[in-house]
C-alpha cells in the first residue's frame, strides 16, 4: 500500500465532512458524497508536499486564523478547470450576431463608448480571449469609437497565472478557426503562443464568486459568460452568487450559463430568452 493510500484511507466520515464544510463556507463549493475520492486524493498528494501525517493535522492547519495563506493553495488544488478555445460556438455566434450588435448600439444611444464583457470562472482564459479574438475581427473596426473592455476571474490563483501567460496546448486549441489560429498564435515546439495583441485586450483578477463583498467590486457589466461552475454549488450558494451576478450587470445586458445548466428552481431577476435553441438570461432593468 502506497503513503497516498494510506492517507486516503485515514479521511473518516467526520472528517471529510468537516473538509466539505470548511470549503463549502469559502466558497460556496459542495463536494457531494461522489466527490469524495476526488477529495482524498487532491488532499492526500497536499499532505504529502507539507510532510504531514493525516488529514487531522492538515485540517488543523486549515482552520488555523493566524495562517490563512493555506486556504487559496487548497482551493487551488480542489477547483477543476477544463476548458478550450471557442468551447461554446453557438453561444459566440448569437452573441455576435444578435447580442453585442444591440448592446453597442444602444450604449452608443446612451452616449456610452464602453462595453464591458466578463468571463468568469475564466480558468486558463480560453473563454476571455476568444472573446477578445472576435472583437477584434468582428467589432473594433465596425466599431472604432467604442472601447471593450474584458475581464476574467477566478478563484483559482494558479490558472489565472497560466492566463495571463497565454501560451496553451494542441488540447486547447483544437476548435480555434484556422484563420484565427494564423493570425493570433504563433506555434513554439508544441505549445501555442497567443499574440501579445489579444493578451493586452484581456486583463485578469481574482475573484470568489461566493464572496459578497468581493462582488461588489463588480459592476457595470454588458456580458457575463459563468459556465460550469455553478453546477458544482448548492442551491443557497448558486442563489447567492446569480443575486451577485445579476447586480453586476447593466440593464439589457445578457448572462450565458453552460448548456447544460439553467437557474431553475432559484429565485432570480433574469427574464429567460431563447434563440436559435440556446438559452440567454437578460437584466430587463
Amino acid at each position: 500500500m502506497s503513503t497516498l493510500d494510506h492517507l486516503a484511507l485515514t479521511l473518516t466520515d467526520e472528517l471529510f465532512e468537516q473538509f466539505r464544510q470548511l470549503i463549502y463556507s469559502k466558497t460556496g463549493i459542495y463536494f457531494q458524497d461522489n466527490k469524495r475520492y476526488l477529495l482524498e486524493t487532491r488532499l492526500g498528494k497536499r499532505l504529502l508536499e507539507l510532510g504531514y501525517p493525516d488529514f487531522k493535522t492538515y485540517f488543523d492547519l486549515l482552520s488555523r486564523r493566524n495562517n490563512p495563506q493555506e486556504i487559496p493553495t487548497c482551493v487551488n488544488i480542489l477547483t477543476i478547470n477544463e476548458t478550450f478555445f471557442f468551447r461554446a460556438i453557438r453561444q459566440f455566434e448569437i452573441l455576435e450576431t444578435e447580442i453585442l450588435p444591440k448592446i453597442v448600439a444602444s450604449r452608443l444611444k446612451q452616449t456610452k463608448n464602453v462595453v464591458r464583457l466578463w468571463s468568469a470562472a475564466c480558468s486558463s482564459g480560453e473563454e476571455a480571449y476568444t472573446l477578445a479574438m472576435i472583437l477584434n475581427e468582428r467589432f473594433k473596426t465596425r466599431f472604432p469609437q467604442v472601447r471593450f473592455d474584458i475581464v476574467g476571474t477566478d478563484i483559482n490563483t494558479e490558472v489565472l497565472a497560466r492566463a495571463e501567460e497565454g501560451v496553451y496546448s494542441a488540447y486547447a486549441i483544437r476548435n480555434v478557426p484556422p484563420a484565427y489560429l494564423a493570425n493570433y498564435f504563433k506555434k513554439e515546439n508544441d505549445l501555442y503562443h497567443l499574440s501579445p495583441e489579444i493578451k493586452k485586450m484581456v486583463r485578469f483578477r481574482r475573484l470568489n464568486l461566493f464572496d459578497r463583498a468581493e462582488m461588489l467590486g463588480m459592476s457595470g457589466i454588458d456580458i457575463a459568460f459563468c459556465a460550469n461552475v455553478l453546477i458544482y454549488f448548492d442551491r443557497q450558494s448558486k442563489s447567492q452568487a446569480v443575486t451577485s451576478i445579476y447586480n453586476s450587470i447593466n440593464p439589457e445586458g445578457c448572462f450565458f450559463l453552460g448548456y447544460s445548466e439553467n437557474l431553475y428552481g432559484i429565485e432570480h431577476g433574469f427574464v429567460p430568452l431563447r434563440m436559435d435553441g440556446i438559452m440567454i438570461y437578460r437584466r430587463e432593468r
